[in-house]
C-alpha cells in the first residue's frame, strides 16, 4: 500500500510515523502525483509541534512535508496541458511526504530537462521565499545587500537571486560554511557578538536592504544600520513587522507556476545552484526532522521516497 507520513498528536519527532494508507483519488481539477522527492524546511517542525495550531487547527492524523517534485500518476476530470507521466513539481500543504498526494492542477509546473528531482523539489518553497524576499527589497545593481542564515535552505536561494541582478551580497553564516558561500560569489560574515561592527567594516558607506530568514533580532540591527524599513524583509520575525513597518513577503507571495518555472529555469542554466546537504529515505523521517530542525548544515535537506524516473 501507499505510504505516508502521519502524526496524530502535537510533539516532537517521536510523534511522526510511516503509515499505510489508501492511495488518493484526483477530483475534477486535480493532479495524482507520485512522488519522488519531498523538500523539508524549518516551519514543518513548528507545525508539528502545534505552533501554527491556530493557523491550522489539528484535524488528525496530519500529514507532514508541503513541496515536492514527482511524476503525474492520474489526471482529475477536467484537466488539460498535462499528461500522465509528466514530470512535475508542486506544493501540497502538510501532505507531500507520501507516495501519493493530490494538488490542483493550477498550482503544479512541469519539470524541464536538465534539472534532478532533489533540486526540483526545493522550489515551490525554498525558492519562492528567496524570489519573494529579493523582489520586496529589490536590489539594483552595485547595491549592497545582506541576508540573515545565507547558508539555510531559503538563504542559498536568496542570496544567488540577490546577486543576479547586479548587488554586492553580504551572507551571514557560520566559519564552517563561509568557503560554500564564496563558492557562490557571496561574501560570508561570521553571525554572533559584533555582527553589527563588522557590517560596517564591510560596507562603510551603508547597507541599502536586508534580507532576514531566520528572525532572533536582524531587523531590528538593520534598522541600527539605518535600512529603511521598505527595504528590509523578514520571513521569520513578526513582531518587528508590527513594530518598524517592515515588510514579510515570502513563499506564499510567490506561490506560482510561472515563478517556479522560472527558477528552475535559472537552475538549469547554471545561474542558480540548489546546494542538496541530505537526502533520507521516508522511514528516516524522524531522524530527518530532528537534523532539519538545529538549523545547521548548507542548503536543503531532502526526503527521497524512490529514484529518480528519468
Amino acid at each position: 500500500m501507499p505510504r505516508a507520513v502521519q502524526f496524530t498528536r502535537f510533539g516532537g519527532p517521536e510523534v511522526l510515523s510511516v503509515v499505510d494508507v489508501a492511495r488518493p483519488e484526483p477530483i475534477e481539477g486535480q493532479l495524482l502525483v507520485h512522488v519522488v522527492v519531498a523538500s523539508l524546511n524549518p516551519a514543518e517542525v513548528g507545525i508539528r509541534e502545534g505552533a501554527f495550531a491556530q493557523i491550522w487547527p489539528a484535524d488528525f492524523p496530519m500529514g507532514q512535508g508541503h513541496d515536492f517534485s514527482g511524476v503525474v500518476a492520474a489526471l482529475g476530470p477536467g484537466v488539460t496541458g498535462f499528461e500522465v507521466g509528466d514530470p512535475v513539481i508542486g506544493f501540497a500543504p502538510r501532505a507531500a511526504m507520501a507516495d501519493f498526494t493530490v494538488i490542483d492542477a493550477s498550482t503544479a509546473a512541469k519539470m524541464p530537462e536538465g534539472i534532478d528531482f532533489a533540486s526540483a523539489a526545493t522550489i515551490p518553497a525554498s525558492g519562492a521565499t528567496g524570489w519573494a524576499g529579493v523582489a520586496a527589497v529589490d536590489p539594483g545593481e552595485g547595491e549592497t545587500v545582506f541576508v540573515s542564515s545565507a547558508s539555510g535552505g531559503a538563504g542559498v536561494f536568496t542570496v544567488q537571486l540577490a546577486r543576479l541582478r547586479g548587488a554586492r551580497v553580504l551572507g551571514g553564516t557560520s566559519s564552517a560554511n563561509a568557503h560554500r558561500l564564496e563558492g557562490l560569489g557571496i561574501e560570508p560574515v561570521a553571525y554572533g557578538p559584533g555582527l553589527s561592527a563588522r557590517l560596517r567594516d564591510l560596507a562603510p558607506s551603508g547597507i541599502d536592504a536586508v534580507i532576514d530568514t531566520f528572525g532572533g533580532g536582524y531587523v531590528d540591527l538593520a534598522i541600527e544600520l539605518g535600512v529603511a524599513p521598505a527595504r528590509i524583509n523578514t520571513i521569520a520575525d513578526y513582531a518587528a513587522v508590527s513594530r518598524y513597518g517592515v515588510q514579510s513577503q515570502g513563499n506564499g507571495n510567490a506561490m506560482s507556476p510561472e515563478i517556479w518555472t522560472a527558477l528552475q529555469d535559472l537552475v538549469v542554466s547554471g545561474q542558480l545552484i540548489v546546494p542538496v546537504e541530505a537526502e533520507y529515505p521516508l522511514e528516516d523521517i524522524r531522524r530527518a526532522y530532528i537534523d532539519v530542525a538545529t538549523r545547521h548544515g548548507f542548503g536543503k535537506r531532502v526526503v527521497r521516497l524512490r529514484p529518480d524516473p528519468r
